[in-house]
């Protein structure tokens, strides 16, 4: 006989230990014992804290690379971050600073007109600094809560405006705290003109536009040169606003042949909702010159008079 033809394997009567089966039930077993002991009684808790201990400085050895690996890119996404927005700084602050010297020569320029036409000077507005607490109660109007009132100095009608643009007007003061309507009421107006054009016109509150409130110009003819992106600043014709402040620009106009007016929607420039920090400034008023009174009426002529 070849010696590849012959058995190696051990015959059964000389096989020694369980079944592999037996093996998996008693492995099973034993498992789900030690499972149910454990989440009963806890008989492996000391067991596995100790391995933890044993396994924690290999654990952090192997953490280690991962741990540098994702602070190397925090940290060059946070460079990249901070470059981008030293550079976007710079450019703002170079085109402030062009803005300004275009200013000041505008200003001058302005003054020296103003001379020239003996005009009178633009009227400087004293202002108040103001933080915005709360919101009113009211869900059908616009208003806001300013931590100035009287003893501050806070006037009745007094204009508000944030960063951007008019934010509304002073409508009630208290010794401590003042109550300002926003633009977006739907009882407040203020009259604007159009810089592009020169026109002048009144912009209402419309609490409902856009979802967040917007401003609608009423009883602007159909065929008034309006057009979108037109901004709306302060005409200081009710002498209460000063003249120039940016109050809206206009987003929509409808103009519709069954109507002789048309429908111009305005989106305020000041943050409605949210504002945190404003400027109370004070009604020109007190600084206008005060209106000549008006003339006596023309004493009736009697009846005797006339015979």
């Amino acid at each position: 006989m070849f010696f590849g033809t012959l058995e190696r394997s051990a015959p059964s009567f000389f096989r020694q230990g369980p079944s592999p089966l037996s093996r998996l039930v008693l492995y099973s077993a034993l498992a789900l014992f030690l499972m149910v002991a454990d989440a009963r009684f806890g008989v492996t808790g000391l067991l596995r804290n100790a391995i933890s201990t044993v396994l924690y400085p290999l654990q952090w050895t192997m953490l280690q690379p991962v741990d540098f690996a994702r602070r190397a890119a925090d940290y060059l996404q946070t460079l990249e971050t901070a470059q981008q927005t030293r550079d976007e700084a710079q450019r703002k602050m170079a085109e402030m600073a062009q803005r300004v010297n275009q200013a000041e020569d505008l200003q001058q320029e302005n003054a020296r007109l103003r001379k020239l036409l003996e005009l009178r000077e633009r009227l400087t507005t004293p202002a108040h600094a103001a933080q915005v607490i709360y919101d009113t109660a009211d869900p059908y109007t616009r208003r806001v809560v300013i931590d100035r009132g009287q003893v501050a100095g806070v006037q009745l009608g007094s204009p508000v405006m944030d960063a951007a643009g008019v934010l509304g007007q002073v409508t009630r003061v208290l010794p401590l705290v003042s109550e300002v309507t926003l633009l977006i009421d739907r009882d407040q107006a203020i009259p604007v003109m159009n810089v592009r054009t020169g026109a002048r016109s009144v912009a209402y509150g419309d609490p409902v536009a856009a979802h967040s409130g917007g401003m609608e110009l009423r009883f602007m003819p159909g065929n008034a040169d309006v057009q979108e992106g037109d901004l709306l600043t302060t005409s200081g014709v009710d002498g209460l606003y000063p003249s120039g402040l940016p109050v809206a620009r206009v987003v929509r106009v409808e103009r519709r042949a069954d109507s002789a007016f048309a429908r111009i929607y305005c989106v305020p420039l000041a943050q409605m909702l949210g504002a945190r920090h404003v400027m109370v400034l004070q009604p020109l008023t007190d600084e206008l010159p005060e209106r000549p009174a008006p003339p006596d009426p023309a004493p009736k002529r009697s009846n005797k008079a006339r015979r």
